[in-house]
């Protein structure tokens, strides 16, 4: 289910690069009357699609319901970064949890990659996964714990990736005004839209039902678990008897304890003209980048040559006026070299955060199981977590109880009065970005 942006109109992509070159989908049924299933999926993004998509593979019969297009949400409008970790450093994970489920988590992180890796190269090659993805850092301070932790992870958990000094980052960045940054070539990056069309694809053809333009607005868990829950649109309903949630930033209150813990903001990006000969003053090598800031800069450049490039925030339903102008600010300011240049396309999208910015795994009712809040993270912890999902209901729950066991506390507030707080919190961690502190 996802709520209606006021930018968004209902059964349209958005306009962005990845809508223009993406290969289309033919428009999948609405959802009228009633259909019997034995696992009901809420949301047509990553999470519900590769849910549907491992479920359907086992044999289990699938109704996944979507209000608008698959892929629509994030998931169609996000950076493509697949990148390894989490948002909290395992240092961090392995005081909260221990270290076996700190192992796990990183496990995890490390198999979402070549999960989404190998089931783009199977469902989705027009995605075009690249190898090489990287993190860069504003400051000497950053650089240095960025090749502390680099190190730490070679030595505890296998990571093979490269730290690379100031010297070394401006070789392949055109940018003086990074310090340093980690490159690994495990993680990379690809068309988003392409990656959630073809995991559509896939589940359709392992024979779950797929169901567009079909608002969910009430979900009827049973009191216990061997009872039926009753999911309903307004023109019809699944009965099933599991519930997977799967909404992310476009979650509604169909779930308290999911509205209260995840809470959507929503980032903008670009894609530029085509740079010619100048596309290798800004990336001289096919990665993509995201740095330090707390609202981070993110990027790669586009087979055509364009700079895909996203910065910027906001909260609440509605979109900035001109999109374009609120991305040029930090992208000329990393690259003044493209003061001026034509932006083709600009757009925005919503997804979801969590306090901890950690996902948000849980089973909030009798037989109802919810995956959200990846922060950022969601491109291959959201695919991944559909097969984790999908284990889950099949009995091996091993994967989703260790990251159901990962710390989410609720927003101060709630959904209803958070969006202000949240505001707040994030324009002081911006000013922060800008006065360089």
């Amino acid at each position: 289910m996802n709520l209606i942006y006021a930018n968004d109109k209902r059964g349209e992509y958005p306009e962005s690069w990845y809508a223009a070159t993406a290969t289309p989908l033919d428009p999948l049924p609405e959802l009228k009357g009633e259909v019997a299933a034995d696992v009901c999926v809420v949301g047509g993004g990553y999470t519900g699609l590769s849910t549907a998509l491992h479920l359907a593979e086992k044999g289990y019969s699938v109704a996944l319901l979507e209000a608008q297009r698959v892929g629509f949400g994030a998931s169609g409008r996000n950076g493509g970064q697949v990148g390894h970790g989490h948002n909290m450093s395992q240092p961090s994970l392995e005081k909260k949890l221990g270290k076996p489920d700190a192992k796990m988590l990183w496990d995890i992180a490390e198999e979402s990659i070549t999960l989404t890796r190998d089931l783009a190269a199977k469902h989705a090659p027009d995605a075009g996964f690249k190898p090489g993805h990287a993190s860069a850092y504003f400051s000497q301070k950053e650089a240095d714990a960025g090749r502390r932790d680099c190190e730490y992870l070679a030595e505890n958990y296998g990571f093979g990736g490269q730290f690379l000094d100031k010297s070394a980052t401006e070789e392949i960045v055109g940018t003086d005004q990074y310090y340093g940054m980690v490159l690994d070539s495990h993680g990379g990056y690809l068309h988003p839209l392409n990656l959630a069309l073809g995991l559509a694809r896939g589940a359709v053809a392992a024979g779950a039902k797929i169901f567009e333009q079909s608002y969910v607005h009430n979900i009827k868990p049973g009191s216990t678990a061997s009872d039926k829950t009753v999911v309903q649109t307004d023109r019809g309903r699944v009965v099933a008897d599991h519930v997977v949630l799967a909404c992310n930033g476009y979650s509604s209150n169909l779930n308290r304890k999911t509205a209260s813990r995840v809470m959507p903001i929503n980032n903008f990006m670009v894609a530029t003209e085509p740079l010619g000969a100048r596309a290798t003053e800004v990336l001289a090598r096919e990665i993509c980048i995201y740095d330090s800031y707390f609202v981070l800069n993110y990027y790669r450049m586009s087979d055509d040559g364009r700079l895909i490039f996203g910065g910027g925030e906001s909260y609440g339903v509605k979109f900035p006026a001109d999109i374009a102008a609120k991305v040029r600010k930090p992208l000329e300011k990393l690259f003044p070299q493209l003061k001026g240049v034509k932006i083709d396309y600009a757009w925005g999208g919503t997804l979801g955060i969590t306090t901890s910015r950690m996902p948000y795994f849980a089973r909030v009712a009798p037989n109802v199981l919810t995956a959200a809040g990846y922060s950022g993270h969601g491109v291959a912890l959201a695919t991944l977590a559909g097969q984790i999902i999908a284990e889950a209901i099949a009995g091996q729950s091993e994967r989703f109880d260790v990251l159901s066991r990962v710390p989410v506390m609720p927003f101060p507030g709630g959904r209803m009065f958070s969006t202000p707080i949240l505001t707040l919190a994030m324009t002081w961690f911006s000013l922060r970005d800008r006065l360089g502190i």
